[in-house]
């Protein structure tokens, strides 16, 4: 019996250590109180900016506008932004010559007031909508333009937001 245990007794050492438990890696998570864990704070950053707006501007806060190449009328291409009693939501007003239209233009809250834009478009009669991110960058959003004797309006791009908690 002697003999049998000093032949597997190296074995059972080994496999004994193997399995052990092992400390465990560096975590700085673990340790951590969980009453401290569980009172962290969600910081959502467009709660900072006000769904309503105190003053409604009566101007244009942006406008886009190119003279048509009627020879006998004095016409616009045109594209205006106005504010509304929401923060993030405008009244868009359209014109070619004399056909004019009205649409909604909803920016998404970003945790900043917004800075709507409006830029030449690739065709003639065309114009590109966008926002000023928080590097002061141009985001495209819609384009407005004329097809087919239409004033159309197409969204380029999509933005969303989201609140995480880490």
């Amino acid at each position: 019996m002697k003999k049998i245990t000093n032949h597997f007794l190296p074995a059972i050492l080994l496999l004994l250590t193997a399995c052990g438990s092992q400390t465990p890696k560096n975590d700085p998570e673990q340790g951590k109180d969980t009453a401290t864990a569980q009172n962290k704070t969600v910081v959502n950053p467009a709660a900072s900016v006000p769904a309503k707006r105190d003053q409604v501007r009566k101007e244009p806060v942006a406008q886009y506008r190119v003279k048509t190449d009627n020879p006998l009328n004095d016409w616009y291409f045109s594209v205006e932004l106005y504010e509304t009693p929401n923060t993030f939501q405008y009244l868009l007003k359209l014109q070619y010559e004399e056909i004019r239209g009205a649409d909604t233009l909803k920016l998404p809250n970003f945790g900043r007031m917004p800075e709507p834009v409006i830029q030449k478009g690739p065709e003639k009669y065309s114009c590109i909508i966008g926002f000023k991110d928080k590097d002061d960058q141009f985001r495209e959003y819609k384009k407005v333009y004329m097809k087919d004797g239409h004033l159309k309006v197409t969204a380029l791009k999509h933005y969303g937001v989201s609140t995480y908690q880490p």
